[in-house]
């Protein structure tokens, strides 16, 4: 015998599924990450983590010579952080890309909480609570002043505390304050934003040159004359400045009384003379450590300073190769400097190039090497090492201040050691195997000058104390609440009475908000007769 199984079988119900959002669904949600104010924070952190590399490795813009040093040096890793623009960052896709997210993110920020914060000015204070004193501040009192005294001292003593008031019905009181902790909020991230133009209008319309000049020597402003010159992508050149300078001195000034500081710079000051456009009079000028000096538009700081000794090369037959104030650059406190002579007078695989440090003050004995013990010239000499053989191989730009010893061959005496040129002023070295002489003839100084342009400084100035100024009032001020609500009662005595019940609130944490009520309360009391 079988059994049929009558009973009805179970329905299953489908897991609910998510609406199709669909393309104009998906460009609300990503446009609502895009303008979140978490997705503008992380922006912010991941702009600044990607100048990073900026600072770190030698830029194309600033200084060629070096970057085709590095690629030279490295020449497995160099290429590849070539492509990924390590060595033009803030022009690379990939941080232009960051920097316009940020900017949009911002706009998309400010705008819709603009419009909220606009209508909350224009808006009245919420209607109060029907019980005040449940509310987490609050006090009350009972006074024998009637309802319409007591609401009227409580409107006349918050609006003197810059509440704004407004009473919704005949027994109560509503009272709110801070409404510039949103506005300052907002003019916090519209400065934020006008930094982030500024700091556009710069990169797009400003210039940089960056110059070395050596006393005596004048300076023609003009873009071949500069050492490094980093236009912006929409820089005119007819619009740079065609100024003429002249360092008639480098003043630098130490410290030479024994001590702590001994040694330590007191005062640089470029003693120039300056024609400011064809035809103009030559006027003399003083450019010191942040007291630029102001040409047509541009600025000329004073960033460094340094020594340029006046070296001579001659050949066998005493036929002058080169005859230069050649700038060598400090790299300690004492200013030991390094530099680089490059003889391209002569035909490879016979040019010449030397290499070392010059020496203000230089310790005589070498025992740890060619150092200095004092940055002013009392004593100066010049160490060089000789290499011979191709200076540009391959004919590949290099820094001024670097030799590529990648074709040559130092140069030895003929016991086989290196030769080592050592001179003081005046003297000469004659070099072996009929290469000719070097003389040390005089030791210059010269003035590190930079000079630029950036028509965006003013707006990322104001817009900079605009955003301390917003930052001050979004961390400062607090957005609270006050309500006042009466009603009669009798005392003991049988006698009408007005029972007063005060509370608040606040958007954030408060700690000030129960001194506020207790102030209103005291306030109060004191203007109308307590019970």
């Amino acid at each position: 015998m079988t059994s049929t199984d009558t009973r009805t079988p179970r329905r299953t119900t489908p897991e609910p599924q998510p609406p199709d959002l669909g393309v104009l669904g998906m460009l609300r949600w990503a446009w609502r990450q895009l303008t979140s104010m978490r997705t503008a924070l992380f922006l912010l952190l991941l702009i600044s983590v990607a100048a990073v590399p900026g600072s770190i490795f030698p830029q194309r813009n600033i200084d060629p010579g070096r970057v085709a040093d590095y690629l030279t040096r490295h020449q497995s890793s160099g290429p590849w952080l070539d492509r990924l623009g390590f060595f033009d960052v803030f022009s690379s896709p990939w941080f232009s890309a960051i920097y316009l997210l940020l900017f949009i993110s911002l706009i998309g920020c400010i705008v819709p909480r603009a419009k909220v914060h606009l209508k909350a000015l224009r808006s009245r204070p919420p209607r109060a609570p029907a019980r005040p004193e449940r509310l987490e501040h609050h006090a009350s009192l009972t006074t024998s002043a009637a309802p319409e005294q007591v609401l009227a001292t409580a409107r006349e003593v918050l609006a003197s505390r810059r509440f704004r008031v407004h009473s919704h019905d005949a027994a109560s009181v509503s009272a709110e304050s801070g409404y510039l902790r949103e506005t300052g909020n907002l003019v916090f991230h519209v400065a934020l934003t006008g930094i982030i133009v500024g700091m556009a209008v710069g990169h797009l319309f400003g210039w940089r040159g960056d110059v070395i000049v050596p006393e005596g020597q004048k300076f023609a402003s003009s873009i071949s004359t500069y050492n490094t010159f980093s236009p912006g992508p929409w820089v005119n050149p007819a619009r740079i400045p065609s100024f003429v300078l002249t360092v008639d001195k480098m003043q630098a000034d130490f410290i030479q009384t024994p001590g702590k500081t001994f040694g330590q710079p007191r005062d640089f000051i470029a003693h120039t003379t300056v024609q400011a456009r064809p035809g103009a009079a030559a006027v003399p000028e003083q450019i010191s450590v942040n007291h630029p000096l102001s040409i047509d538009g541009a600025d000329v700081f004073l960033l460094g300073n340094g020594y340029t000794p006046v070296i001579t090369v001659r050949d066998a037959q005493g036929e002058v190769l080169y005859h230069d104030a050649t700038p060598f650059l400090p790299q300690d406190q004492t200013y030991r400097s390094v530099g680089v002579v490059k003889v391209s007078a002569l035909p490879a695989p016979k040019q010449l190039g030397l290499t070392g440090f010059f020496l203000p003050t230089a310790e005589p004995t070498f025992a740890n090497g060619p150092a200095s013990v004092f940055p002013d010239a009392l004593d100066p000499e010049l160490a060089l090492s000789v290499w011979e053989g191709t200076l540009f191989p391959g004919g590949m730009p290099q820094s001024v201040y670097t030799l590529n010893t990648e074709a040559m061959k130092q140069v030895t005496k003929p016991d086989g050691s290196p030769v080592l040129v050592r001179l003081k002023p005046g003297q000469t070295y004659e070099l072996p195997g009929d290469r000719g002489s070097v003389t040390f003839d005089s030791v210059k100084r010269f003035a590190g000058l930079s000079v630029r342009h950036d028509p965006g400084e003013l707006i990322a100035l104001v817009s900079a104390i605009l955003t301390t100024a917003g930052l001050i009032l979004a961390l400062t001020l607090k957005r609270r609440r006050v309500f006042v609500r009466v009603r009669q009662a009798d005392d003991p005595d049988g006698r009408a009475a007005t029972v007063v019940s005060i509370g608040g609130l606040s958007k954030d944490s408060d700690a000030g908000l129960t001194a506020v009520i207790q102030a209103v309360h005291d306030r109060l009391a004191e203007r109308t007769t307590a019970t």
